[in-house]
């Protein structure tokens, strides 16, 4: 008996499912007009909350990408600075001297003009960059190994 009475209940809902699923999604009127109490959609406010989680994630990500883009030039002075004093030492060994060297006045990816000073049996090699890396003034590389300044190293 509970058995045919559970049957009973669950085909009546499963009629009641499948009726309330062939109501359409918008209804229309049989005057054309179209109805606003059966239409669905997203209120002023619900926009204004994900323009507002959109604003809270951009300004998150924003800085953090400016830095990534920033170090990432950086890496561009690296480079330079590296193949600049590599072509100082061939140098060196073939003349015993650094003053007639000759180097690569930019980096490989032109972001920075890279610079050198002879002095005595040394060299100071200067990255001056031709936009913002973040760092405050320029990169330096000495014939010791020593990097200015740290933070951009």
């Amino acid at each position: 008996m509970q058995s045919v009475l559970v049957c009973d209940i669950l085909k009546s809902m499963s009629q009641l499912i499948q009726e309330q699923s062939r109501v359409p999604y918008v209804s229309h009127p049989t005057s054309g007009r179209p109805s606003l109490s059966g239409q669905r959609g997203f209120t002023l406010i619900e926009l204004m909350i994900v323009v507002v989680i959109i604003g809270i994630i951009a300004s998150i990500a924003y800085p953090s990408y400016t830095r990534y883009v920033q170090k990432s030039v950086r890496t561009d002075a690296h480079a330079g600075l590296m193949q600049a004093a590599s072509e100082l030492e061939r140098c060196y060994t073939r003349s015993y001297t650094y003053s007639d060297c000759n180097i690569s006045e930019s980096s490989p990816e032109n972001n920075y003009e890279i610079e050198s000073s002879i002095s005595g049996n040394g060299y100071l090699l200067t990255a001056t960059p031709l936009q913002n890396d973040g760092c405050e003034g320029n990169i330096t590389l000495s014939s010791t190994g020593e990097r200015l300044p740290d933070a951009c190293w």
